[in-house]
């Protein structure tokens, strides 16, 4: 969308800002609004849909809104793109933080090449200062190549989970020897009773946001708390999501759940 696209002023008056505020913001971004995370990297833009936890993509919501905008990041809205220039921005970070690695997209997305996801976990590698969250909804390319990466300490990798038809990916999940394997049950679509959490070190729950969210029930929330709790595994419940992300706010059962995964325990694990 460009500016002339748009009918009213107003609208082109907002876009127009909106689009210069975004060309100039850096790719890493210092700041993030995901409740679980301090900041975001993306050197792979774009992506595809694989289940029914994509419908309603954030990302891809956010991006198409650009398409054709010259120079803009997303000026081919949410097509996959690879930004090899990005590559070594975490390296410019001094302050540690955690990074959630392609928030905009799938590192293990079919048309990253293998050799393209090694130069990331190089430079995750090199970045020991920071925490870095992996996460893919394309569990089986990550089983299949994860014995060809080099994994650090400070690398955390993770699957969405989102509906029990795709428990599957925590099961490939379990294959790659990562320091921390957490799962993201978001946008939660149904009841995960059923869910294998043995060797998983970190649950996330969150209903859908934006507009068409699908409701998510409180029992489908709480069941999986009471899991983590009975096996102590950390839960943090992001969102109970909605059209309007924050008239729902984060409360469950009267309060927020914010765990997260002990990074001692990570050193342990990958010095053993």
């Amino acid at each position: 969308m460009t500016p002339d696209m748009v009918g009213h002023p107003l609208q082109r008056v907002l876009l127009y800002m909106e689009t210069i505020h975004c060309r100039f913001q850096k790719p890493v971004s210092d700041r993030s609004a995901i409740e679980w995370t301090n900041a975001t990297w993306n050197p792979v833009t774009g992506c595809t849909k694989v289940s029914e936890g994509c419908r309603h993509c954030y990302a891809e919501r956010f991006a198409e809104r650009f398409r054709g905008v010259p120079g803009h990041p997303f000026e081919q809205g949410f097509d996959l793109r690879l930004w090899p220039e990005r590559l070594e921005l975490p390296l410019k970070w001094v302050d540690p933080r955690l990074v959630f690695v392609n928030s905009m997209s799938d590192l293990f997305h079919e048309k990253v090449p293998l050799e393209f996801i090694k130069g990331v976990f190089r430079t995750m590698r090199l970045a020991r200062q920071h925490t870095f969250q992996v996460l893919t909804k394309r569990s089986q390319r990550l089983a299949e190549v994860a014995g060809e990466l080099d994994w650090p300490y400070n690398v955390w990798m993770g699957v969405s989970i989102e509906a029990s038809r795709v428990a599957y990916r925590a099961d490939h999940l379990r294959q790659v020897p990562a320091a921390i394997r957490f799962l993201s049950c978001e946008p939660l679509l149904g009841s995960l009773q059923q869910l294998d959490l043995s060797r998983i070190d970190w649950v996330i729950v969150g209903g859908e946001s934006g507009p068409g969210a699908r409701p998510m029930k409180e029992e489908w929330a709480t069941e999986i708390r009471d899991r983590c709790d009975l096996l102590g595994i950390p839960y943090f419940f992001k969102q109970w999501g909605g059209p309007i992300k924050s008239r729902g706010g984060r409360i469950l059962a009267g309060r927020t759940h914010d765990e997260m995964p002990n990074r001692t325990s990570q050193l342990v694990r990958m010095t053993a």
